[in-house]
């Protein structure tokens, strides 16, 4: 037979349960000592105002995070949010007025960021785009990429013509940018003649390497990259692109 799991032993057991170990006891004296030495010093808050909450959570939802998802991230029961947004259809309550300060803090620490967006969440392509395509002006054949995507070829071509994709997609890419950056293709399994063909398809595309972006700016639509050339970065005496596909030649 399933039930509803028991709370842990505290405060919320004490009072909603009626359990009177000790554990339970102890931590309902700790809340009403707290609750008496606050009021004496005259810093006692209950309640705060909802309204804040409210137009976070609305901020939120713009961005594609719906309750569900902002409940798990803030680590609350997704009714109480249901509640401070259009209040309890179901009990014919309106939007909650006040709520507990430790809620409001919850709630109002979630950001609309990739970690925090549900996986299969569109978004905007620019800053995958952006980074798939330095990582080719650095010299990284495409094939290459997309196998330690774990894609084909033509998902990966795909991919760089896309205006949209899901999280998912995002978060694999910006780990392997991260990883992939400054280090040097051709010590990493990446032939001359490959990382040389790399180098001027990216030219040839008008694609600008990792110096060319801030880490703020590369998921900005609107930013501009700086004057960075696509060669070889990682020594002054590096050979260019042309004089290495002269030698492959």
């Amino acid at each position: 037979m399933g039930g509803r799991p028991e709370r842990e032993h505290g405060y919320a057991r004490y009072k909603l349960d009626g359990c009177r170990c000790y554990t339970c006891g102890f931590a309902n004296a700790t809340y009403y000592e707290a609750r008496e030495r606050a009021i004496m010093y005259g810093t006692w808050q209950p309640f705060v105002d909802a309204a804040p909450v409210r137009e976070h959570l609305l901020r939120l939802r713009n961005c594609d995070m719906g309750l569900r998802r902002v409940a798990a991230v803030a680590e609350v029961d997704r009714k109480r949010l249901q509640a401070i947004l259009t209040g309890r259809t179901e009990r014919g309550t309106p939007p909650q007025e006040k709520v507990r300060p430790a809620l409001a803090a919850a709630v109002l620490a979630v950001e609309p960021t990739l970690e925090n967006l549900g996986g299969s969440t569109v978004i905007n392509a620019i800053g995958t785009r952006r980074r798939l395509q330095a990582l080719g002006a650095r010299g990284w054949p495409q094939a290459q990429l997309a196998r330690q995507l774990g894609w084909t070829d033509q998902n990966f071509s795909t991919l760089l013509r896309q205006d949209h994709v899901i999280v998912r997609t995002a978060l694999a890419v910006r780990a392997l940018y991260e990883h992939l950056w400054d280090l040097d293709p051709r010590q990493h399994g990446v032939d001359n003649q490959a990382y040389s063909r790399a180098l001027n398809a990216a030219r040839s595309n008008g694609w600008t390497p990792p110096a060319a972006w801030d880490d703020e700016s590369l998921d900005l639509p609107g930013a501009k990259p700086r004057g960075a050339h696509v060669e070889s970065p990682f020594d002054a005496s590096a050979p260019s692109a042309q004089s290495l596909a002269g030698a492959v030649s």
